[in-house]
């Protein structure tokens, strides 16, 4: 549905050049909700934008339901434009216009006629739960609502994908959940292709089906957020499953398993110290729902060097469990894993 390819955009000012976005691939499959993590500065407004082209790029293709938008003429632009939403971080609302006008004002742009666009109005409405507050403006509802009358506002074309631009950051965590729910329930009931942008883990946790992590205007990660959660050195998987920095003591084998599904209600941890008379420490853990599954991340400390206990990390592999090696003491990545000094991931 989205496919972004070599994409770049470069701002320049007072003879300084900054690179937004360097060269980023992304492609986002129809029907899909997916998120793009980053720190602020990471790029991620000024890709989000590039797809509607508010923002024009340098270089690259942006097509959007096979139409390569940078190639089109005004009206064509235009066109394509109306089945693009876009929900913004600070709602945007008109405060001279009631709920009901606001959610119109799209309509009266591209010239739907009045009672079609009444109809279409309360229809929004209902969607997303304000039937109630039609006549009131936007210094009369809640912070929560107005997102929902910019996400009404957002599907007055009937738009195939929907945008949205840091939707819950200005909301507390219950109205974040409820707006969350509402997207996720959109995007099942309408087919919509979902692009958000965010820093927070919880969004990708909660809604997204595929996610990328973005750092000085580059894609360092992106999939499917199941495979990137099984797959070791995932940043996302640190970012969603944060466990303390691994102190490497010498005659140890520190690992970190990630377990999905059924796997998630066997005792592997109990069936291992039986199989090979071993002591297991159990140096951190998280378990959360993910897309109705369950899935973990479980540190561990196994006596023995990497090597000693090649047998027992064959032991946890066969049993379905992802596994992570981390560096032996004096040892700066033991076979199969990674640096014990790498960075964290870059969001929260």
């Amino acid at each position: 549905m989205i496919q972004i390819e070599k994409l770049r955009k470069v701002y320049r000012t007072r003879g300084r050049e900054v690179t937004a976005v360097d060269g980023v691939d992304l492609t986002v499959r129809e029907g899909e909700v997916f998120g793009v993590l980053g720190r602020s500065g990471a790029g991620k407004s000024t890709l989000l934008r590039c797809v509607n082209l508010l923002e024009r790029p340098d270089a690259g293709r942006v097509l959007v339901d096979g139409q390569d938008l940078p190639a089109l003429s005004g009206g064509e632009l235009r066109r394509a434009r109306q089945r693009i939403g876009m929900i913004h971080q600070h709602f945007g609302l008109l405060s001279s216009r009631t709920v009901a006008g606001n959610v119109a004002f799209p309509l009266e742009v591209m010239g739907v006629p009045r009672a079609e666009r009444a109809e279409r109005v309360a229809e929004l409405l209902e969607l997303v739960g304000l039937t109630e507050h039609a006549r009131a403006y936007p210094a009369q509802i809640s912070g929560g609502q107005k997102q929902r009358v910019g996400i009404a506002r957002a599907l007055a074309g009937r738009p195939k994908v929907l945008l949205s631009d840091e939707a819950t950051s200005a909301l507390d965590p219950e109205t974040t959940a409820s707006i969350l729910e509402l997207l996720r329930d959109l995007n099942r009931r309408l087919g919509l292709t979902i692009l958000l942008i965010t820093h927070e883990m919880d969004v990708v946790k909660r809604i997204c089906d595929s996610a990328a992590i973005m750092r000085d205007g580059r894609v360092v990660e992106s999939g499917p957020v199941r495979e990137l959660l099984l797959r070791p050195g995932s940043e996302l998987a640190r970012g969603l499953f944060p466990l303390p920095e691994p102190v490497l003591r010498d005659g140890t084998t520190v690992v970190d398993v990630t377990f999905e599904g059924d796997s998630a209600d066997r005792p592997f941890v109990s069936t291992l110290a039986r199989t090979y008379s071993i002591d297991v420490n159990i140096l951190g853990g998280a378990v959360e729902e993910i897309g109705g599954t369950r899935i973990g991340r479980l540190r561990i400390e196994l006596p023995g060097e990497p090597d000693v206990n090649a047998a027992q990390l064959a032991h946890l592999r066969e049993a379905g469990l992802a596994v992570e090696v981390h560096g032996a003491a004096g040892d700066p990545a033991a076979p199969g894993g990674t640096p014990a000094t790498e960075e964290e991931a870059p969001v929260s």
